[in-house]
């Protein structure tokens, strides 16, 4: 028995896009579907209850920083990540592989693994694909990611090559380390840097290992958006029709709209929680820092066309003098707001698949952020 199933819904005539909704042992989700990211096993500044209010179905949790503190071992002893942080729908782990990439000179790739070092206290760890699918069948989420290779950008074509290769190589090696195939969907990732030749390459090996599911990694890494939209163009339509299509780190209005309209289904990034602690929120009309002088005597909402608490209950003036007076509500309060635009931003692009008028729904959300198409 397989542990999810992606049931296709329908798709929008305009663009292609797709409806769907993704089984899971805990429950199923909309798609597509944002996923706020709860990197050490807590969504920043929101409760479980505050999650459900704003209609989040599935958050994503990061293996690399659960396996730092407080340890699998820890996490499953009570009883995995869902009881441990009291989250009784979808969890998404993943394989912990961008963290550890991402600490570039306190990291050392080799063809069985990666030695690092910690960020928290220097100490050498060694990671192999075998150690993280190890660590993410003891947190015991409902999806999990093999360990792969994040190529940076920008990236040699030769060097490329070898790093989808040995993602691929890893990506056997992860399938053949999944003990909990019935309760947990391994996902296989598809890199190639910003080659069109080499994303085929990829996706065409992983596709023959027959995963549940399947991202697209090693974008949304610096390079230019249209370049991000290219390679998206050039991988889509090489994954299967009957499978999620998960896109890696992507969370901003622009990029969510932009991969749904291509056929993608899954998105995340801390970029919602990230901004909104640093007094920066989304709106309807593009993004408002909320620090500045300009709002002291702003008594409007935030976004009247949001429906979150915060734009019920509070101005502007009231969330910039938070901001200033280091009040920790500020933070919540930005926060709450943020993630919750971009949930109802996702349930409307949903309704606009259903309706069949996505690119009519993409081109007024433009004008309205800045003017352009």
């Amino acid at each position: 028995m397989a542990a999810i199933k992606y049931e296709l819904i329908k798709k929008c005539k305009q663009t292609g896009a797709r409806l769907g909704k993704v089984h899971t042992p805990h429950g199923s989700f909309d798609t597509p579907a944002f996923m706020p990211v709860g990197t050490q096993a807590t969504v920043k500044g929101m409760s479980p209850e505050e999650l459900k209010a704003i209609e989040a179905q599935i958050i994503l949790s990061n293996t690399y920083h659960l396996y730092m503190r407080p340890g699998q071992d820890i996490v499953k002893e009570a009883g995995g990540l869902h009881s441990f942080m009291n989250w009784d729908r979808p969890v998404l782990t993943d394989s912990g592989g961008f963290q550890v990439f991402s600490l570039s000179e306190l990291r050392n790739i080799k063809e069985e693994g990666v030695t690092f070092k910690s960020h928290i206290d220097g100490s050498k760890h060694f990671i192999t694909p075998e150690k993280s699918i190890e660590i993410q069948n003891a947190l015991g989420a409902d999806i999990i990611m093999a360990f792969d290779e994040c190529t940076p950008y920008p990236c040699e074509y030769d060097y490329a090559k070898k790093s989808l290769e040995r993602t691929t190589r890893w990506a056997v090696r992860c399938k053949e380390a999944h003990k909990n195939e019935d309760k947990q969907a391994l996902f296989g990732i598809i890199q190639g840097s910003m080659f069109p030749e080499l994303r085929r390459m990829s996706a065409e090996q992983l596709i023959e290992l027959e995963f549940p599911g399947y991202a697209i990694g090693g974008l949304s890494v610096g390079e230019p958006g249209e370049l991000m939209y290219e390679m998206l163009d050039h991988t889509v339509h090489l994954m299967p029709e009957d499978k999620p299509r998960y896109l890696m780190g992507v969370g901003t209005p622009d990029y969510l709209i932009e991969g749904a309209k291509r056929g993608l289904d899954m998105f995340d990034c801390v970029m919602p929680t990230r901004i909104g602690r640093n007094g920066t929120v989304f709106t309807s009309k593009g993004r408002v820092i909320i620090r500045d002088a300009k709002y002291a005597r702003d008594f409007t909402t935030l976004d009247e066309e949001c429906d979150c608490y915060t734009c019920r209950n509070f101005s502007k003036a009231y969330i910039r003098h938070l901001f200033k007076a280091n009040e920790m509500l500020g933070l919540r309060l930005a926060t709450w707001h943020n993630l919750r635009f971009l949930l109802k931003f996702m349930e409307d692009v949903r309704q606009a698949i259903k309706d069949d008028r996505l690119e009519d729904f993409r081109k007024a959300f433009y004008q309205k952020q800045q003017g352009r198409i």
